[in-house]
């Protein structure tokens, strides 16, 4: 038996470089090398643990209490503020709010950017500048889209009065009637996302495997069957992006209804977001601000988790 075999048969393992057998070095190699770890690592998961999970649990705290933010003392209420809260009519109007406008805007941006990304992808002239455009508007300033939509919807001197004249009907009050308010909201949304889920459909068509079309057509499959067995279910992935992040970001929309309409008129477009800030910063309430901040985490969290367990069986990565 060759002396560096084993009893077993099987030869030792190899000595890490720099470390001795039966020595010590590998075990101070191997430290040095969690200690290199965490000098790298460690400033990250500070930032992470200050900026990111220190703020949660805070302001779980804080929905705990009953503070004005001005006084030094925060009095301990429990649960007080979630009943107060979910007891509320006024509230389970802003979750209503919420839904049709996420609704809105997730369905109504994947859809015409869907729409806009099938014509894209076609060999057009000038087509590389008309891509530029469309996504041009989610790269705006949120403050900047508020402003400019808050003068088109003007009824006396915007565009829409322009418009509707056109076609003789005088334009509506969008941001001072209760009933074309989250309308008028939901549309600037719509123009200001529609071009980034445009843009990432189209890298998704421009990505498909032409093999498959290639096979449908020789079973003689016309465009609308192409369209519905082959390209929506390729496009999966991208959907599920979409949906996700589109969620998310319709929860947290603000600058543009700071801009139009400050959460009203009345409570007509008081998103949950809003009702946030109008709470901790407007009425210094600080409790219910935390308690409908932690339910809007809730939602969140909860609709992210189903989205992924359940949308993404139906996601084709091949």
């Amino acid at each position: 038996m060759p002396a560096a075999m084993t009893k077993a048969g099987v030869a030792p393992p190899p000595v890490p470089r720099g470390a001795s057998p039966g020595t010590g070095g590998a075990r101070r190699r191997l430290r040095r090398e969690h200690l290199m770890f965490l000098a790298f690592v460690a400033p990250n998961f500070l930032f992470i643990v200050v900026f990111s999970y220190w703020p949660v649990i805070y302001n779980a705290y804080l929905s705990l209490t009953d503070w004005d933010m001005i006084s030094p003392i925060k009095n301990f209420v429990g649960l007080d503020n979630y009943v107060d809260m979910f007891t509320s009519l006024g509230f389970a109007d802003v979750l209503l709010t919420t839904v049709y406008f996420t609704v809105g805007v997730v369905g109504g941006s994947m859809l015409l950017g869907l729409g806009i990304a099938l014509l894209l992808n076609l060999k057009l002239r000038g087509r590389t500048f008309v891509r530029t455009m469309v996504f041009a508007p989610h790269v705006l300033s949120g403050a900047a889209v508020g402003l400019v939509w808050a003068f088109i919807f003007d009824p006396n001197y915007g565009l829409s009065r322009v418009f509707f004249s056109a076609v003789g009907s005088a334009s509506p009050a969008w941001l001072t009637d209760s009933d074309w308010a989250l309308p008028a909201v939901i549309i600037v949304y719509l123009w200001k996302n529609t071009g980034f889920a445009a843009i990432v459909y189209l890298a998704g068509l421009q990505n498909m495997p032409k093999d498959v079309y290639e096979s449908a057509a020789l079973d003689g499959s016309g465009p609308w069957t192409t369209f519905r067995r082959f390209t929506l279910p390729l496009l999966s992935p991208v959907t599920f992006f979409l949906v996700v992040t589109s969620t998310i970001g319709s929860f947290q929309a603000f600058d543009v209804i700071a801009l139009t309409t400050g959460g009203g008129p009345g409570d007509a477009t008081t998103i949950l977001s809003w009702f946030v800030y109008d709470s901790g910063f407007r009425s210094f309430q600080a409790g219910p601000a935390g308690a409908s901040s932690i339910v809007m985490f809730g939602i969140l969290l909860t609709i992210t988790l189903l989205q992924t367990r359940y949308l993404e069986r139906k996601v084709h990565y091949k």
